[in-house]
């Protein structure tokens, strides 16, 4: 069993300043003001793997998204970006903003140029249009790019959210005056898209005929993880019914298929949650390799949508997924990819020989979301 520095050391010691940046922030909760904090983050910006990566998203849209797990389009790139800490007000930044931001629809949906084939209902034509499986991801990116750029607060990316109030079914004016009114707009709007069974593959009214897997009734679990990903960098909507159904539809699917292999997990199966597997949605031994970027349906990502909600935190179907996860590291308590992508050879998160740091630092991350939530119990505080 590593000590509880060995990792940490690891991590700061890393030759990618992105790591060491987050570390620095995240897991030891140093201002951005530390001349250390500020050396990391002059080194990421010069470093030519950010820079390739900020010079690609100057090309948005980057051409059509055809498929959404194609993780070599920009999309996901300005995803990348914005985990690393990047921001709107970054040397090249400014104009890459502008590009994503001047497409909206006239509900508040970012928009993405998309082209849908006609065996899927689409026009085969290029067209600026939003599903669930990319406008959360467009919105999330942009809330994060905003943080700590003029009056948009800093939001610490490792203290969880407060207890989940209430439950609500409308957020009319529950955004904070300082959060841009385009993303508050976005996030009002995709927030209320839920239903009682998290989020649908819902798509644009333009988009015609489209239609995801399953039936129409079903939930879609990559739209619920992208959404609670997004909505969490925005406290003021913690308190929607969305959440909540979006979290239990999540932890009931790990439940049922934990039951159905056979893995005794304490709990009963859930009626209202389908024991088949969701249509491409699996929760097998794919399911359970870390990857990175967050792109799709995997148990990393999970975790990452629902750590910030401290309601989930002793829940044992969280925990079982987080000890799938904590299983993976090695004796010095590193990790090391399962799958990658790719489109992102070259990086540490897509070597899976040797351990990486970024995807390391992940982990601890949202270990570090459990623990600030116990002492905030024990505390009686509680963090936004």
């Amino acid at each position: 069993m590593p000590s509880e520095s060995q990792p940490l050391h690891w991590l700061l010691s890393s030759d990618e300043p992105w790591t060491r940046y987050r570390t620095l922030v995240d897991l030891l909760d140093l201002p951005e003001s530390a001349p250390e904090v500020g050396s990391a983050r002059v080194a990421m910006l010069a470093h030519p793997q950010v820079k390739e990566l900020i010079a690609a998203a100057a090309t948005w849209p980057g051409g059509p998204l055809k498929r959404h797990n194609d993780a070599s389009h920009v999309l996901h790139k300005l995803c990348v970006l914005a985990d690393m800490g990047i921001r709107a007000s970054d040397p090249g930044m400014t104009e890459v903003i502008q590009a994503v931001m001047a497409h909206v629809s006239s509900d508040g949906a970012p928009l993405s140029l998309l082209n849908i084939a006609p065996a899927f209902g689409g026009s085969g034509q290029d067209t600026w249009t939003w599903m669930m499986c990319d406008a959360p991801s467009v919105l999330y990116a942009l809330l994060l790019l905003h943080e700590g750029v003029s009056s948009t607060p800093s939001l610490s990316r490792s203290a969880p959210l407060a207890q989940l109030p209430q439950q609500t079914d409308s957020l009319h004016d529950a955004c904070p005056a300082n959060l841009h009114p385009t993303l508050a707009s976005a996030a009002n709007y995709l927030s209320n898209l839920a239903f009682d069974n998290g989020w649908h593959c819902t798509a644009a009214p333009e988009v015609g005929k489209f239609r995801g897997p399953g039936r129409r009734s079903d939930a879609c679990p990559i739209a619920s993880v992208l959404m609670l990903k997004a909505l969490a960098r925005v406290p003021a909507f913690s308190s929607t019914a969305g959440i909540r159904s979006g979290i239990e539809t999540l932890l009931g699917h790990w439940q049922n298929s934990q039951i159905a292999r056979g893995v005794p997990i304490g709990l009963a199966a859930r009626p209202d949650v389908s024991t088949a597997k969701p249509y491409l949605f699996g929760c097998g031994s794919d399911y359970r390799k870390l990857k990175y970027p967050f792109i799709w349906y995997d148990i990393l990502h999970v975790l990452e949508a629902l750590s910030p909600y401290p309601s989930v935190h002793s829940d044992p179907r969280f925990q079982g997924m987080l000890a799938a996860v904590i299983s993976q590291a090695d004796a010095d308590g590193r990790y090391t990819a399962g799958a990658m992508y790719r489109s992102w050879k070259g990086w540490s998160f897509a070597d899976k020989k040797r351990p990486s740091p970024w995807l390391t630092f992940l982990v601890r991350r949202i270990q570090r979301r459990l623990a600030n939530t116990s002492a905030q119990s024990m505390s009686g505080e509680t963090h936004r």
